[in-house]
């Protein structure tokens, strides 16, 4: 049995799409699952095991430059990949017209969720076959609801992320019980005070732990430097890709994080995991795993310090 599965973006969707490999494998041993990804989040897939061809698209680059005759090459180039094999089951969890008009250039019996329940109801158009599952349950089960429906298989599998972080080697990463602080997002409005990471990452000092700020562009690297500069004993990661991230989050005691596909990648890896909410709902999309989890503030009411620190407590004591 030949399986595409389609989840594009963004990385934490990805990480949340995980589950449904491992459900596959289980149920269909000898099936060869390929899976289609943005280019950008293509190291989160190559982590299961399950997986075989990544099949990488760049529609986010591609919408910056339509203009350009590269662009056109490279989508063509795009299209011959995907359509050259016949699946037995295309499935698309993301339900968006993006992801199903990426499904339609795959041969194949396509699934997705139904007009009902899709993100963008008019994906449900590219697909042969199309599912209600409650849209009020995580996004995880959502996923594997869909799987199981699509398949006909077991829908109460344990979880299972199915992921092993690679070790690579981190010269520049003292020895004892890391703790990593994911102070990074996407969007302004779901970062948390720079005073309460201090006040964290001091009382982690104090417990012995030492932390480590990993940073992505300038301005949070500016922010982290702020940060360990306040924190005698902290560490600013290097640059880091993203297999080294998840390296790094393998070797931590603990990771706290805000609103982040880090902090599901933490999750993911079982990694004792306490995500930060401050303009965010957690309840269908927050950190969620079969390791200790814990989903902090909500939309409007953030976390302080110290209802941290408390869970912080329950893991490292």
């Amino acid at each position: 049995m030949r399986i595409l599965l389609v989840r594009t973006s963004s990385l934490g969707d990805v990480i949340h799409n995980l589950p449904v490999a491992s459900d596959l494998r289980r149920s269909f041993p000898e099936a060869r699952i390929d899976w289609c990804v943005e280019e950008a989040f293509a190291d989160i897939p190559r982590l299961h095991p399950a997986v075989g061809e990544i099949i990488p698209v760049a529609i986010r680059r591609w919408r910056k430059s339509m203009r350009q005759s590269a662009t056109w090459r490279e989508i063509s180039e795009f299209k011959r990949r995907i359509g050259k094999t016949r699946y037995d089951a295309i499935l698309d969890t993301q339900g968006l017209i993006k992801s199903g008009l990426i499904s339609s250039q795959a041969k194949g019996h396509r699934y997705g969720f139904a007009s009902e329940v899709a993100r963008e109801s008019l994906a449900a158009r590219f697909y042969d076959e199309t599912f209600i599952i409650p849209p009020n349950a995580h996004a995880v089960e959502r996923n594997r609801g869909l799987c199981a429906a699509a398949f006909k298989t077991p829908s109460d599998l344990p979880l299972d992320y199915g992921i092993v972080a690679p070790y690579i080697e981190l010269p520049w990463l003292s020895t004892g019980r890391l703790a990593v602080l994911l102070t990074a997002t996407s969007r302004d409005d779901k970062l948390w005070d720079e005073a309460n990471w201090m006040q964290v990452a001091q009382a982690l000092v104090n417990r012995g732990l030492t932390p480590v700020f990993p940073s992505g562009n300038a301005r949070e690297r500016q922010r982290v430097e702020r940060l360990a500069a306040a924190v005698p004993g902290a560490i600013v990661a290097p640059a880091l890709n993203l297999n080294e991230l998840a390296s790094l989050i393998a070797r931590a005691a603990l990771a706290i994080g805000v609103d982040t596909g880090l902090a599901h990648l933490a999750a993911a890896l079982k990694v004792p995991t306490i995500a930060l909410y401050i303009s965010t709902d957690p309840a269908l999309t927050g950190v969620y795993g079969s390791g200790f989890f814990q989903n902090l503030g909500n939309t409007g009411n953030p976390p302080t310090a110290a209802q941290v620190m408390a869970v912080a407590e329950q893991v490292l004591r």
